[in-house]
């Protein structure tokens, strides 16, 4: 029986290993940091103490915590050729990584929801939106995630592995420890696609339909300004969403394990990691002025200490 997996990483790479461990390394640290200078913003500056940058820092959080999942084992691959992990690190990856990527499509929905709720009840926003209801808003996508995460690696875990060992991936993930696998993997498998299903296929039609209504209501407003007051605080989670869900589904959805899949996970868990503290600055005038605020405050401090 297998007591230790080979994750094959990006050995066919060969040369352009050490210029992918430096993209993913500069990626990782501008990725934690962004997230950490956005999570301290919201923490401090008043201007953005409401229940939608509360959903913002909790998704910075939750982005640190996915890159770290799988990205320092990446650098580890690349660098040192250490492509060994032992069974339990295999499926402990898998349970963690996997329920994290569970509750960022769970927390992009109610991310939302909150949008929609501010752009077509105004007026009862505030009544609506108070902090206990928020804060479970914000937790609950933590709870579905990993419950529906511990169903599928529960199922792949009962899995015998007694043949090959080589992932040909850079992070355990479902399908390529079910094509390793040497029974039936039928349950797992099926466990996979409702997993699919619930956390990725619905929320994305939910958001959709979400988006429609907050457009059809955005069109109707009188004045440019307005309108793009409206598109300015929906645009960037809009993208984000985008970016996100548009690997995600690729992978997830029809899990073949193949070669492929290791390059589309680059992008869910580098490349859109990386975009994300841009996206949710550069394109934020909120967060722009608690960005200036802060400066201004710090040069104080320095002129008059």
């Amino acid at each position: 029986m297998v007591q230790e997996f080979i994750l094959i990483a990006f050995s066919s790479l060969k040369q352009l290993q050490i210029l992918l461990f430096l993209f993913v390394l500069v990626s990782y640290i501008i990725c934690v940091t962004g997230n950490l200078i956005i999570i301290v913003l919201i923490r401090t500056e008043p201007l953005l103490q409401t229940p939608m940058y509360f959903f913002i820092s909790t998704f910075a959080v939750l982005e640190i915590m996915f890159v770290t999942v799988s990205i320092p084992k990446l650098l580890d691959n690349l660098i040192s050729g250490n492509k060994r992990i032992s069974f339990i690190e295999c499926f402990t990856q898998l349970f963690v990584f996997n329920g994290l990527g569970m509750t960022e499509c769970y927390l992009l929905v109610v991310m939302a929801i909150d949008r929609d709720l501010a752009i077509n009840s105004p007026l009862h926003y505030s009544a609506i939106m108070r902090k206990e209801l928020y804060t479970t808003l914000a937790m609950a996508p933590w709870v579905g995630g990993f419950a529906i995460s511990s169903l599928t690696t529960g199922y792949t875990s009962q899995l015998k592995f007694c043949g090959s060992n080589q992932i040909n991936h850079f992070i355990c993930d479902v399908a390529p420890l079910q094509n390793l696998s040497c029974s039936d993997a039928s349950m797992s498998k099926l466990s996979t696609v409702v997993a699919a299903i619930l956390t990725a296929i619905f929320p994305v039609f939910i958001i959709i339909a979400l988006y429609a209504h907050i457009i059809n209501t955005i069109l109707k407003i009188k004045g440019a300004e307005g309108k793009q007051k409206a598109f300015s605080t929906c645009s960037s989670h809009l993208i984000v969403a985008s970016l996100f869900y548009g690997a995600g589904l690729v992978v997830y959805v029809r899990p073949t394990g193949g070669e492929n899949d290791k390059f589309l996970a680059l992008i869910y868990t580098v490349l859109t990691p990386l975009l994300n503290p841009f996206i949710y600055t550069l394109r934020n005038n909120d967060v722009k002025t608690a960005v200036n605020n802060l400066i201004l405050k710090k040069i104080n401090v320095f002129k008059h200490p």
